[in-house]
Parts: C-alpha cells; sequence; structure tokens
C-alpha cells in the first residue's frame, strides 16, 4: 500500500478546516449548474465513480469529450475475475456483453506453448465499445448527469468551489472535482498533477471469421516483435481479437504493424480472409500509480493516475474498483464523515512493488532464447501463473 505524502500536493490554500455542505444541483442565479461532484471522463473508473456517488446521494455531473463513451477506445476489454468478485455492479451487466475465457495459452519466441489454468478462475473478454454504454445508461438510471460530446478544458478554484466554464453550455461549479479521462488527462495538466511519460504502444484488429482453440487467451512473446510487451488473440464477443503492444523509447519507431505477428503465429491463430472489421490502437501507461495524483477537492483515478498493472498492462480491475470507492469516499467527505480524500484516499493507491520489478527486469533482460528454454520448466510455469492469475496462480501441482 502506497503511504508516501508525495501523493497529495497541497498546491492550494486550505480553504476550510471542515467539509462544505452538500452542493445544490439547481442553477445558481449567474446561470451556473451546482453539483457536489465532477467527474471528466465517462471511462471505467469515471463511470464507477460518478455512480458510486450518487448512490450515496450526490449531484453528479460527467463530461465527456466523446460523443459516446464506448467509441475509439483503446483497451482490448478483458476483465479479470477478481474484478467481478469485488466490483458488485458487474453483476447487472447483460450475458450478451461478455464471454467467458477459461484459461491462457502462453507461446515462447519458438511458438512452443504451454496451457495455464488456475482452479475457478477465468476471465471476461467483453463487447466493450456496447459495454461501456450500457454503464452510461446504468449510471443515467442512478441520477448520474452524462454529458457526452462535452470537452473539459480548464478548472479554476473561486470562492472554495471548482468553477469549470463550458464552451456550450452554462459553468459548472462543483464542491469536488475527480479527473478521470486516460492517460493524457486534460485534468491533470490544468491542475499542475503528475502526468504519464512511460507507455505502451498497442494496435488491435477485430476479425469475423478468424480461427484458433476456442476459450483461451492466447499470448506470444517475441522480443523483435512486441519488445517489452506481447502479442494476443482471443475469440471475443461476436468477434476474435488479435492484437500486439511493444515499449515505446527514444528512436523507436513509431508505427506498430500486425502483419508480422499473423505470418508467425499463422500455424496457430488464422484470421481469415476477410480484412478488419474494426481496428483500435493507442498508448497504454506502464510506470505504474504517478507521483502526485491529487490537490485539495481534486483527485485523479484510472489511466489519468497511471493506475495500470506494469506487467500486464491491465486496467478495468483497478479503474472500476478504485472509481467506485472514489466515489464512494467524495460522498463521506460531502457528508462530513471524512476528510478530504485528496489527503487519505489516494494513499490507498495499489502500489504495484512486484509488477514495477517485473516490468524493469522484462525491459532490460527480455531474451527470446531464454523464454524458448525456460517456458515448459515448473518454475517459468509458476510465474506465469502468478501474472496471469494473481492469488489463485502458482497453485501446488501445477
Amino acid at each position: 500500500m502506497h503511504t508516501s505524502p508525495s501523493l497529495f500536493a497541497p498546491l492550494l490554500p486550505s480553504a476550510a478546516s471542515t467539509a462544505p455542505a452538500p452542493a445544490s444541483s439547481a442553477g445558481s442565479g449567474t446561470g451556473n449548474i451546482k453539483v457536489d461532484l465532477l467527474v471528466v471522463g465517462a471511462s471505467f473508473a469515471g463511470l464507477a465513480c460518478a455512480r458510486a456517488a450518487a448512490l450515496a446521494g450526490l449531484s453528479v455531473v460527467v463530461l465527456e469529450k466523446k460523443t459516446a463513451a464506448g467509441t475509439k477506445l483503446h483497451t482490448t476489454g478483458i476483465i479479470v475475475k477478481d474484478a467481478v468478485d469485488s466490483v458488485p455492479w458487474l453483476a447487472d451487466v447483460p450475458p450478451a456483453l461478455v464471454r467467458r475465457i477459461e484459461g491462457v495459452r502462453l507461446y515462447a519466441p519458438d511458438m512452443h506453448h504451454v496451457d495455464l489454468h488456475a482452479p475457478g478462475y477465468w476471465f471476461w473478454a467483453t463487447d466493450a465499445p456496447a459495454l461501456l454504454d450500457w454503464m452510461v445508461d446504468s449510471a443515467r438510471a442512478c441520477g448520474v448527469d452524462v454529458q457526452l460530446g462535452t470537452l473539459f478544458e480548464q478548472a479554476l478554484w473561486l470562492n472554495g468551489r471548482w468553477e469549470v466554464p463550458l464552451t456550450r453550455g452554462p459553468c459548472i461549479t462543483a464542491t469536488y472535482l475527480v479527473g478521470a479521462d486516460g492517460p493524457h488527462s486534460r485534468v491533470a495538466k490544468a491542475l499542475g498533477l503528475s502526468r504519464n511519460t512511460r507507455f505502451l504502444y498497442g494496435v488491435e484488429h477485430e476479425y469475423q471469421g478468424a480461427r484458433m482453440a476456442p476459450d483461451l487467451l492466447h499470448c506470444f512473446i517475441d522480443r523483435k516483435l512486441a519488445p517489452g510487451y506481447i502479442g494476443w488473440a482471443l475469440e471475443g464477443v461476436g468477434v476474435s481479437q488479435i492484437g500486439l503492444a511493444r515499449r515505446v523509447g527514444h528512436g523507436d519507431p513509431g508505427a506498430l504493424k500486425l502483419d508480422p505477428l499473423l505470418r508467425k503465429i499463422a500455424s496457430a491463430v488464422t484470421p481469415g480472409d476477410a480484412p478488419p472489421v474494426a481496428v483500435r490502437a493507442g498508448m497504454i501507461p506502464c510506470g505504474g500509480v504517478l507521483p502526485v495524483v491529487a490537490r485539495e477537492r481534486a483527485l485523479l483515478v484510472g489511466d489519468a493516475a497511471g493506475m495500470v498493472s506494469p506487467v500486464t498492462a491491465g486496467g478495468i480491475h483497478t479503474a472500476l474498483l478504485h472509481g467506485q470507492r472514489a466515489g464512494e469516499a467524495v460522498a463521506r467527505f460531502i457528508r462530513r464523515e471524512a476528510g478530504d480524500p485528496a489527503t487519505w484516499f489516494v494513499r490507498g493507491y495499489p502500489g504495484f512493488r512486484l509488477k514495477r520489478t517485473l516490468r524493469w527486469a522484462f525491459d532490460h533482460f527480455q531474451n527470446d532464447w531464454m523464454f524458448n528454454r525456460l517456458l515448459g520448466t515448473r518454475q517459468m510455469r509458476r510465474v506465469a501463473e502468478l501474472v496471469y492469475f494473481h492469488r489463485k496462480g502458482g497453485s501446488p501441482g501445477s
């Protein structure tokens, strides 16, 4: 657990020793909209935060620059079982939006492989665009005002509240501000908080009619094609997903082509003759939680805070869990039951200590010869199971 005081930067003068009274959702005399909580970003983290705060009785607005939350996503959309177990909201997800993946097939650079399973453990492949759109509808049903197609540009600290002027529409006055607006967070920039600087770059294609062993997440290690990360393939919801990501460093080429991976894995995974029905690409933060993620009455959560596993690049679980907890913490603050979450809540963000160590080792010592020799050994299998299955991995007899 993080205990570093650098997670909270007291960059603003203290307005009061106690929390303010709840704001009214009605507009003020100046035409402003006054709310308890303003969330920027209709992401997994932002929507979980907004919904939890609304369920706790707060007035909440979410600003999202895209016209639909599910468009232009940069995520594969895999949700681990730990998330399903720990985030009650996921129990309401329509079954048509998810598909169970029972295990992992991990391929060495020479394409020999091992199958990894953990008792009772599975993943969800999701229709990520439809899932986020469903989450928007679910949050709205709880009373959240989700404003799509609305760009956050700046936030001003005036009279003990945040003033957020909009290009179109009235200014929003909020008691609390949460930035959940992705790896290149505008909120972080506007508030002088830390910003992500270490990334993986990934590209993923969706195909109709691809062929592979079903019910498995196929993962491919290859230092030349995917330095610092992996390639992957899975049968998703209505489509098959095939992708590749690599570490981004100085002097690395900007373009990332999927064709070399497709040629290499053709004996195990073939996309079929039709072109991809969808393509997504984007940057994935991999440096861990950022040093300064909060200031008075404002905090970052999700990718904006660097809340992504440095090893697996998975972030949906932590986004949903800590987004929900952030909404609950803000509600406690508004009700005067706790202090500003910027001073205590963010210290519970995941430290990823072991995974940051593994990330460093993978970046500096990734070696195809080593993986070819060691992948089938008991020790390497246990390490891989711990990476993919967390506490369920590394089971005796595996």
